[in-house]
């Protein structure tokens, strides 16, 4: 059930020509590495914020394989009123994918970097996406052409780093976390994703990939974990039943975890927002931050 959110403040400066003006927080969900459900993560953390009451859009920026219409169970063709495309709605939430567009799903999108770099564009500046307190940008994995172009044409609040936690994520993780240092994409925080499994009828922590990766992908970024989220069954069979887990299944403790991460992403960017209108910032987090409890 949703609530009445808190007033959402941005740290984006919207300057003549920004893509999306009406939107106050643009965040990227992006990883290194492939195969870490990235896509999953983006996708139950942009229902999260929904229910919290936010006003939310997620753009499919994967081009060469969209994973919204699949997970959010949406099919069809976006309207046009001959100026501006209009975004697909699904559990409250405007959704763009190039996988709407497609005949045939399993259709390969076969595109040199120019002809990406104009769709990206176009998703961005020609879907009314309107007002929204977030938009949530689901990125394809490598250090290419989408996050480069990003960096370039858009005004972003930061990027939100998903890996798993075994030695062979984090080498192409921590390439992700360097390319975003330098092109000057903030770090917003760290997701440990897949981190530790729990057996039905021993109740026992097995970390099957391993451990600490997400909390070294997070002292190279100088940026807070934001979550561990554990493997589950449940994940994966709603997100390919086209109804991802926080919307299906409020209740349960894995929606709760992902709902966690989104309410330490809010509070993340709040304290950006804070920081960059020159309050003071408080770290509540422990010690987690490694920095001074009061900052400004």
């Amino acid at each position: 059930m949703s609530q009445d959110p808190a007033p959402t403040a941005s740290t984006r400066t919207i300057v003549d020509g920004d893509p999306v003006p009406g939107v106050k927080n643009v965040v990227l969900v992006m990883s290194g590495k492939g195969g870490v459900g990235k896509s999953t993560v983006a996708a139950n953390l942009t229902l999260a914020l929904a229910r919290r009451g936010y006003r939310v859009g997620l753009l499919d920026a994967d081009m060469y394989g969209p994973s919204v219409p699949t997970m959010f169970g949406i099919t069809g063709q976006p309207m046009t009123d001959g100026k501006r495309i209009q975004p697909l709605q699904r559990f409250g939430v405007k959704l763009m994918s190039i996988g709407f567009l497609l005949d045939d799903p399993k259709s390969a999108i076969v595109w040199r970097g120019p002809m990406l770099h104009g769709a990206l564009l176009q998703f961005l500046k020609d879907v009314d996406w309107g007002e929204l307190d977030y938009l949530l940008l689901d990125l394809p994995p490598g250090t290419g052409d989408v996050a480069l172009t990003l960096s370039q044409q858009l005004r972003t609040n930061g990027a939100v780093i998903v890996t798993t936690p075994q030695e062979v994520a984090l080498q192409d993780v921590y390439k992700s976390v360097s390319m975003c240092q330098k092109v000057g994409i903030p770090i917003t925080g760290v997701v440990e994703n897949e981190s530790y499994f729990v057996c039905d009828g021993c109740d026992k922590r097995h970390e099957l990939f391993g451990s600490g990766g997400g909390a070294k992908v997070a002292e190279m970024a100088g940026a807070p974990l934001l979550g561990q989220l554990p493997m589950h069954p449940s994940v994966r069979e709603w997100g390919d039943a086209g109804t991802p887990l926080v919307q299906a299944s409020p209740g349960s403790a894995m929606a709760k975890a992902f709902v966690e991460v989104a309410d330490r992403l809010i509070e993340r960017l709040d304290q950006d927002n804070r920081a960059a209108a020159g309050g003071l910032v408080i770290d509540r987090s422990g010690g987690v931050n490694r920095h001074l409890p009061i900052t400004r």
